[in-house]
């Protein structure tokens, strides 16, 4: 693949439509529930993070692209905590909040990395002040090189042809992720994004790919749409221009861990991609690499910069000792290609046969295991002013030298929080004698749909009592006659 990754800063996108608050439940199935054939799950994390419309805003922003929400919400704690996470995430939010309505949300119950069930709290919206919605539309407008409708057919864009004439007349390109049964409400969009079942509802069955290319041509020219992109799960997508061979791409092979949020990966970096100056060709291909390195992460996740840039890439994934950027590309080249990281941390000042055992065993939980050392600052703040005995470097390259371990960083913080949130690994290993959610950053990691895996220790083996051992031992006097 000789796609390049353009350069996501000229990016300055509007996104507009169905806001929703995504709740994650997660926890522990051991047993059936007594009352009937269900299991019980014990929960012990909760997440949320913004859906709909709003994940797509995400998207955007994880590649770096500037980009301004517009919506509808309730005025209630649900509302409060989307504008919350949005701002966290840097997106410029316009969300007008309706009294007496209630926040668009969906709970999903997952347990071993597996969804249970999903509950979706929804009631249609009331009518609000349209006019108002659409003069702060235009406002975005002014500064926006490309406009996405994100519509779930909750009640944001009832009047879609309002949104896409004014666009027009700014001359900004409209994408669409459509929704329902009734597609000439897009008439005059740029690009819509159907997958191959809502294409087949609107267009009616297709046999062969030439019935796709002749029934999605006859469309476009129907509705005065420029291209299509269709988007076909295990067969990759298939991008139609009005007047134009189509072209398709194969999707890419990767184990599929969930595939909540893959469609809202599809149009944010189609989108991006474009505003950013790539062909749309290109931008389907970025899109397609997205969307296979999605459905491989837990939850409506989103793909960054340098994920993609280092499933493009085609130089070998780095080993050994690597500073901050190094492990992001090293760690984002290996989940682009399905590998699961696991993660450790510690001082390893004086390495031992419990250390080289504890390692062997967290590398066989996964396909890349980093360790993260404390800096000689950081062991000095917390052990005292006698140690580290062995200085950083020496203490990192005898790491690097075990077979088992992968990548070695060393960090200055305390604890490694800092660095779990960044790097995101699927599984966070510690050696020692407490529960999973006593480890510190468990946090962290159960977050966002990790593994945090307590590992025993090997009695009688640790640094401390190496060096207390040194410290005691009395020099033998030879007594010379």
């Amino acid at each position: 693949m000789r796609t390049q990754l353009p350069d996501f800063t000229k990016a300055s996108i509007l996104v507009v439509g169905d806001v929703m608050l995504d709740r994650y439940w997660f926890g522990e199935t051991n047993r059936i529930s007594p009352e009937a054939p269900v299991p019980v799950v014990k929960i012990g994390q909760m997440d949320e993070r913004p859906g709909g419309a709003g994940n797509v805003a995400l998207n955007i922003a994880a590649l770096g692209a500037k980009v301004s929400l517009l919506g509808i919400s309730g005025n209630d704690d649900a509302a409060h905590q989307l504008e919350k996470q949005l701002a966290a995430a840097n997106v410029t939010h316009n969300i007008l909040k309706i009294a007496n309505a209630r926040t668009l949300s969906k709970l999903r119950i997952i347990s071993r990395h597996q969804q249970l069930i999903r509950l979706d709290f929804e009631e249609k919206f009331p009518a609000f002040n349209a006019e108002l919605f659409l003069q702060h539309y235009e406002k975005y407008l002014l500064t926006a090189n490309l406009v996405i409708l994100s519509d779930y057919g909750k009640g944001t864009l009832t009047d879609m042809q309002a949104f896409i004439q004014r666009a027009k007349d700014a001359h900004v390109p409209v994408f669409v992720d459509p929704k329902g049964l009734d597609f000439s409400m897009y008439r005059g969009a740029t690009i819509i994004t159907p997958n191959y079942k809502e294409f087949e509802t609107i267009v009616g069955p297709c046999q062969t790919e030439h019935d796709i290319t002749v029934k999605a041509q006859q469309f476009l020219s129907q509705q005065s749409i420029d291209a299509l992109l269709l988007t076909r799960g295990e067969r990759g997508m298939t991008l139609i221009q009005k007047n134009s061979d189509e072209r398709s791409l194969p999707a890419h092979a990767r184990e599929v861990f969930d595939v909540t949020g893959a469609g809202d990966t599809v149009i944010p970096v189609l989108g991006a991609a474009k505003a950013a100056g790539a062909t749309l060709y290109d931008s389907m291909a970025l899109a397609n690499l997205a969307a296979s390195l999605v459905v491989s992460k837990l939850g409506a996740a989103s793909v960054s910069a340098a994920e993609l840039h280092a499933a493009l890439s085609t130089s070998p994934i780095a080993a050994g000792i690597l500073n901050e950027e190094q492990l992001l590309l090293a760690v984002s080249k290996a989940r682009a290609n399905g590998k699961r990281i696991v993660f450790t941390n510690g001082c390893f000042d004086i390495l031992h046969a419990g250390h080289v055992t504890y390692l062997q065993q967290a590398k066989q939980l996964g396909d890349y295991l980093i360790v993260a050392t404390n800096s000689d600052h950081s062991i000095t703040r917390l052990k005292g002013p006698q140690r580290p005995i062995n200085n950083q470097e020496h203490r990192m390259t005898v790491l690097a030298g075990l077979g088992a371990v992968d990548w070695i960083i060393a960090f200055d913080e305390d604890t490694p929080e800092r660095l779990l949130k960044k790097l995101q690994p699927d599984i966070l290993v510690k050696g020692g004698d407490y529960q999973p959610h006593q480890v510190v950053g468990a946090d962290i990691v159960f977050a966002y749909g990790g593994e945090v895996r307590v590992l025993g220790i090997v009695k009688d083996l640790s640094t401390t009592a190496i060096v207390d051992r040194i410290v005691n031992t009395q020099p033998t006097t030879l007594e010379v006659e």
